[in-house]
């Protein structure tokens, strides 16, 4: 059979050389036309809540503000998870949503429960 394809290929020159440029340019064009990004965007939907307190020690920050602020978003919508670190004079929670879920719609959701949590933090 292969012997047969090579004796077709060289009897007909012209056609094989014109089926071979036009695979090349469709080719090409396919190539140049590729929805392709270079860096594809892998990161979830995240936010963080970054509060410095710095007369605090670690364990008053997790009890007067990490633990009043993950209370107050722990029933948000198209919530995935929540993180936190308590270390001196510093607070950092991670709030992860949901991968369809708009970033400026989830920032201001946050944003009003952080104004129901203010309420629960004591003033130092």
């Amino acid at each position: 059979m292969l012997d047969k394809i090579i004796l077709f290929s060289i009897k007909n020159k012209i056609l094989i050389g014109i089926a071979t440029i036009f695979l090349v340019v469709w080719g090409v064009w396919s190539a140049t036309h590729l929805p392709i990004d270079a860096v594809p965007d892998i990161t979830n939907n995240q936010v963080q809540i970054i509060t410095v307190c710095p007369a605090l020690a670690g364990q008053e920050v997790e009890q007067l503000v990490t633990s009043p602020i993950e209370r107050s978003i722990a029933n948000l919508p198209d919530l995935v998870e929540t993180r936190s670190i308590s270390r001196f004079g510093l607070s950092v929670i991670t709030v992860v949503f949901d991968d369809d879920v708009d970033i400026y719609f989830a920032r201001q959701l946050l944003t009003e429960k952080l104004k129901e949590a203010e309420e629960n933090i004591p003033k130092v």
